[in-house]
């Protein structure tokens, strides 16, 4: 932890917005303990989107030298951008898969010596990927993911079923893992994830039948299918969102560490009176004489705008009510109830820490953690504790 002496330091040193720190042992403890709930299966990790907005290149290390060796991310230049942290013999999985110029590329990786994976999502990346087999002359490296219910990516049945009894769908290929997503697994009771599960067995299984994927893997469950049980882990799970501390299990405890805190500043203080407006639209209006914090953030930091009137920030164990919209650059917050000595300018405010954490947040501004932790933006001076 960061104490309060330190934000001080820091925020009033650092020209920036506020402070993120992300506490790469929340991280190894996150990891540690999804994949202690695993009896035979591999335990990935999910870094796209430079691992939920938190720094893939501090990130990766900690995984890898806690035994990640399968990584995940949406883009080929997020897996270009992974390599120089990665253990030689680590993969990284490209989700996304191939569009045709990418494909080149990819094959140059591979050729290469560099374990770079696209996940083939349609028959097309199917083709694309085997003529530069063909091209190449090199066997190359694929997953293939098969849609089980989410109409996103992956092989609709009946493009299952054709590449099942085609004898050169995968000439050239070497399919590591047939994957599916599933898209319910957050809701325990939902009937969804069975369904998928089911219709994730039965494509498997006509696949199998293909003498070219009868050795390959399976890969299937995400951060709260972990928690569905050991029928979803197959070969290799694959946590994103519960790696960074979101909550996997919604409405329930939450087992796993928070990983990010976020911390801004005051930047100034006024009294305005009761009938005072505050803000863009005039949204807030005081009912009493109110003292009007404006704090360093804004929504082009990520502290979403449908924050607006919402939600609150907290100095010490004091909860400071958002008055009126989010700007770019700043909010206010209702102040009136804190001593002035306490509301001196570059003092620090919890936006997430001990006091709400990310899901809490997203709870607020009607989203999601994710989108909390990925919006967050780039003016933040960041500090890494522990890995």
């Amino acid at each position: 932890m960061v104490s309060s002496r330190e934000l001080a330091v820091f925020l009033s040193a650092a020209p920036s917005a506020g402070l993120l720190v992300i506490d790469l042992d929340a991280v190894r403890f996150n990891y540690r303990l999804l994949r202690g709930l695993l009896q035979g299966a591999a335990c990935g990790g999910v870094v796209k989107a430079d691992a939920y907005g938190l720094g893939a290149a501090k990130v990766v290390p900690v995984l890898a030298a806690e035994g990640c060796r399968h990584f995940f991310v949406a883009h080929l230049d997020e897996a270009l951008a992974l390599l120089p942290h990665l253990p030689d013999d680590a993969t990284t999985y490209v989700l996304n898969g191939l569009t045709r110029n990418g494909a080149e590329e990819a094959a140059r990786l591979v050729v290469a010596g560099k374990a770079v994976v696209p996940v083939l999502n349609s028959v097309d990346q199917l083709a694309v990927w085997r003529g530069k087999a063909a091209q190449s002359g090199r066997v190359l490296p694929a997953a293939v993911q098969v849609d089980t219910g989410m109409s996103r990516l992956g092989l609709p049945p009946e493009n299952v079923k054709a590449v099942a009894g085609d004898a050169d769908a995968f000439t050239g290929l070497d399919v590591h893992f047939v994957m599916s997503h599933l898209a319910c697994a957050d809701e325990p009771r939902n009937p969804a994830s069975t369904g998928q599960l089911a219709n994730f067995r039965t494509a498997r299984a006509l696949l199998a039948q293909h003498p070219a994927l009868a050795r390959s893997r399976s890969c299937f469950a995400n951060s709260s299918g972990i928690f569905l049980g050991a029928d979803y882990h197959f070969d290799l799970v694959r946590p994103g969102a519960a790696l960074y501390g979101i909550n996997p299990l919604p409405g329930g405890d939450n087992p796993l560490r928070g990983v990010a805190s976020l911390f801004g500043r005051i930047i100034q203080t006024r009294w305005i009176p009761a009938g005072t407006h505050v803000g863009y639209g005039y949204t807030a209006t005081a009912t009493r004489p109110t003292r009007v914090a404006t704090l360093s953030v804004g929504y082009a930091d990520g502290w979403l705008r449908s924050l607006s009137g919402k939600g609150a920030v907290w100095l010490g164990d004091d909860r400071l009510p958002i008055l009126g919209r989010v700007s770019m650059d700043s909010i206010c917050v209702d102040a009136t109830d804190i001593a002035e000595e306490r509301l001196a300018p570059d003092t620090p405010v919890e936006l997430i820490g001990i006091h709400q954490d990310v899901d809490d947040v997203a709870d607020a501004a009607g989203t999601i953690g994710y989108e909390v932790l990925t919006s967050l933006g780039s003016r933040y001076r960041r500090e890494y504790l522990g890995g």
